[in-house]
């Protein structure tokens, strides 16, 4: 399972971006999709999360700014990012739970990151 994640960059504070991550490979079903982020020092932490059936959950210091969605269909994930301040520079990771195949158990799979970076 391959998760390639795009979206992050530069943007000033109040700006917008949107991140995606597209997961391919042999799947057999994805049920969590989300995203954290991580800052140099800190532990990676949950930003936003999403279920298979559209239920959402998200970090309390995002709320109201960042929306998650996916696309069942596309196994696709992404936030869409608004109001950013400079705390929420970090590198952003995509992240799936997952089965390759019915009789295996589920198994966590993480995009490679991308960083966002937040200018004041």
């Amino acid at each position: 399972v391959q998760l390639q994640a795009y979206g992050g960059g530069l943007v000033q504070a109040g700006g917008s971006l949107r991140l995606s991550c597209a997961a391919s490979g042999d799947i057999f079903s994805i049920y969590d999709m989300g995203w954290y982020r991580q800052v140099p020092g800190k532990e990676r932490e949950l930003v936003a999360s999403i279920t298979s059936s559209g239920s959402t959950h998200y970090a309390d210091s995002v709320k109201g700014r960042f929306t998650i969605s996916r696309d069942n269909a596309k196994n696709t994930v992404h936030l869409q990012m608004n109001s950013l301040k400079p705390e929420d520079t970090a590198v952003y990771y995509c992240n799936i739970k997952a089965r390759t195949v019915a009789w295996r158990p589920t198994m966590d799979y993480w995009g490679q990151g991308t960083q966002v970076t937040v200018s004041s």
